[in-house]
């Protein structure tokens, strides 16, 4: 009886991911995961092959710093119509096309750039391609949580980073593969196979412009607190005589899109805010900071194009499926808290496997085994935290105040990362990877300490409502 309890239980939960909603954002995770790591870890595989130092390539990495600082232009993409397109697709659909549209075109340009001739050239075109990616996130996420309930967030979660996840190896291991397979001469530096690449990388954001053009629109109902400040708003706009009506109407506008989502979510959690966004800040540290050199690494320990991409075409892909699948089923059924302190322990513990690697050399079992043990953590990890920052949203604020959560997450690690390459010239390899897991360290003790928070505050709430009642 006991065990037709635990099937239907499981067959609940896998029912969960075959819903449209998170099919869908199967196919948008995809979108969102492909450019990240073409102008990330992808990029300094073709640049250290191209010759470029490790101290270059670390600095190179801060192009990755425009995720870090999208909620600079959120409120832009959360409220802005833009002309024609919005009409036509909506609000969300709008922006997520022309940000997918301009990725493409920025993978183009990239394909055909040299880095031998003019770096600056390619560090430019990153940079668009960052900022488009970026905003495409921004939209993606406001997509995810105005599409369904809380219910179906976890699931939601989970299928986007299944997509993700699978776009950032095809971004890998794809690439590596195409590259190693349009490349005649593994032992010198040719552009073509690169160039291969990038553009069939470019041609693979077919699937978000695709999977936009066929989605239906969010229906979101905006509540009556939101009307109740745009109606106190548009009062204040209409008592500013001095002002000149079209800039009185842009200074209401931008209180709305801009001060409102930050004024709502320290009002919501006042002092706990602290606590939520040193989590944020920290919980992605150990693995960002380490996958800024981790493919410098591979090249510089003696593996292959066609090594590492085998091994994390198959292993990680598999390990990858398995991670973001499970930590949906896991958050379901245990709680975000509990698979938040998991997916740390497990990202900070894997960090250690990279050492070991750096001190046995180029071994490909060995090499099997830190990208399996390494995509499974990360899968559980990431499923966690964005099913934790979506608990966080007011649906009435979502594009902005996750892309300020998702942004916060990323600008520490990705600043320390940065780094990386003069600090491995420093240290080395071994101690480097070692001091990525103790980074880790800290992020287990916030985890407990917003755990508790949380059920304090869901204590106090209940009983609030209790007395309430009782009134």
């Amino acid at each position: 009886m006991a065990d037709a309890s635990r099937f239907a239980q499981l067959r609940d939960a896998t029912r969960l991911y075959l819903q449209p909603r998170p099919l869908t954002l199967l196919f948008l995770g995809f979108s969102s995961g492909l450019p990240i790591l073409l102008v990330f870890s992808s990029l300094s595989f073709w640049l250290r092959e191209a010759g470029v130092d490790r101290t270059t390539i670390g600095y190179f990495s801060w192009v990755a710093l425009a995720y870090a600082f999208k909620w600079l232009w959120a409120p832009l993409v959360d409220r802005l119509p833009l002309p024609l397109l919005t009409p036509w697709l909506g609000r969300r659909r709008s922006w997520m096309l022309l940000s997918q549209l301009a990725i493409a075109g920025g993978l183009v340009l990239l394909a055909f750039a040299e880095p031998t001739q003019s770096l600056t050239h390619m560090a430019l075109i990153a940079v668009l391609i960052a900022f488009c990616s970026a905003t495409q996130d921004i939209t993606v996420d406001a997509y995810r949580i105005e599409s369904a309930d809380e219910r179906l967030q976890a699931a939601m979660a989970a299928t986007y980073m299944v997509g993700y996840r699978l776009a950032m190896i095809t971004a890998t291991a794809g690439v590596l593969s195409i590259a190693a397979f349009w490349d005649p001469d593994e032992a010198t530096y040719q552009q073509y196979p690169w160039q291969m690449a990038y553009l069939t990388m470019a041609a693979l954001m077919a699937v978000g412009v695709i999977t936009t053009l066929l989605s239906p629109e969010p229906n979101v109902i905006v509540n009556g607190e939101l009307s109740a400040q745009q109606e106190k708003i548009q009062h204040w706009v209409e008592r500013q005589g001095h002002l000149p009506p079209r800039l009185a109407r842009l200074a209401g506008w931008l209180y709305i899109a801009v001060v409102c989502p930050f004024a709502d979510f320290l009002r919501r959690y006042g002092w706990h805010a602290v606590v939520i966004l040193a989590l944020i800040s920290t919980y992605r540290i150990s693995d960002i900071v380490m996958g800024i050199i981790a493919n410098v690494f591979y090249v510089d320990l003696g593996f292959t194009k066609a090594e590492v991409a085998t091994v994390t075409k198959v292993f990680g892909v598999i390990m990858t499926l398995i991670g973001a699948l499970a930590g949906g089923v896991l958050v379901n059924r245990f709680g975000v808290m509990k698979i938040l302190f998991i997916g740390a322990l497990l990202a900070a513990a894997t960090n250690l496997l990279f050492a070991l690697l750096a001190v046995s050399g180029p071994q490909v079992p060995l090499l099997t085994l830190v990208v399996s043990l390494d995509n499974l953590s990360a899968g559980i990890a990431t499923a966690a935290f964005v099913a934790y920052l979506s608990g966080l949203i007011n649906i009435n604020y979502s594009a902005t105040q996750y892309a300020l959560f998702s942004s916060i997450m990323l600008l520490l690690p990705k600043f320390m990362g940065g780094f990386s390459g003069i600090t491995v010239d420093a240290i080395g390899y071994p101690t480097f990877f070692i001091g990525t897991a103790l980074l880790g360290l800290p992020v287990l003790l916030l985890v407990l300490i917003a755990a508790r928070l949380q059920k304090k505050t869901e204590i106090n709430s209940n009983n609030s409502h209790l007395q309430t009642r009782i009134e």
